[in-house]
């Protein structure tokens, strides 16, 4: 289970692991905030620990994503585009990543450039360029927040923390 580390400013930063959480909290880095009440963590010495689901940082983190701009991964792809088919039209489900401009021709891998696609679409445009192909995206592809990207894989409690 992962637990949503905050910023001393209460911003969210990234998700961790529970076993993280719990050593940044025995080291006194973090503060629990929110815990899963019907789970706890027994050590084979005796001791019990609560379940963290979202801890805060008490010293400020200058984080890259400052702007709200999420860093291009595969997950977050799938979190933006909701894991469905981006052609306009179709609800399939989206399970390869398509170059908007294919790399052959120059095309990066950035948000604004790389939509999901179902596997038929992919192959039918090849290569070629949307409108080479006869097809047109649902919306134009830009980079999500950052919390867009923690929403996919959100507990219930985090909720708050996120919005």
């Amino acid at each position: 289970m992962s637990v949503l580390l905050l910023n001393a400013t209460y911003e969210p930063l990234t998700v961790i692991s529970w076993r993280r959480a719990i050593v940044m909290v025995l080291e006194g880095e973090v503060e629990l905030l929110e815990q899963a009440e019907d789970r706890t963590i027994r050590t084979c010495g005796g001791n019990e620990f609560p379940f963290p689901v979202v801890v805060r940082l008490f010293n400020m983190v200058k984080a890259f994503r400052r702007g709200g701009k999420a860093p291009w991964t595969r997950a977050a792809l799938r979190a933006r585009d909701d894991n469905t088919c981006q052609v306009a039209g179709c609800s399939s489900s989206g399970t390869t990543i398509d170059h908007v401009i294919p790399r052959c021709r120059g095309g990066e891998t950035t948000w604004e450039n790389t939509v999901l696609m179902c596997k038929l679409h992919n192959q039918r445009k090849g290569s070629r360029s949307l409108s080479g192909a006869g097809m047109k995206l649902k919306v134009e592809p830009r980079a999500p927040k950052y919390s867009v990207v923690l929403a996919n894989k959100a507990h219930p409690q985090w909720a708050a923390w996120l919005a």
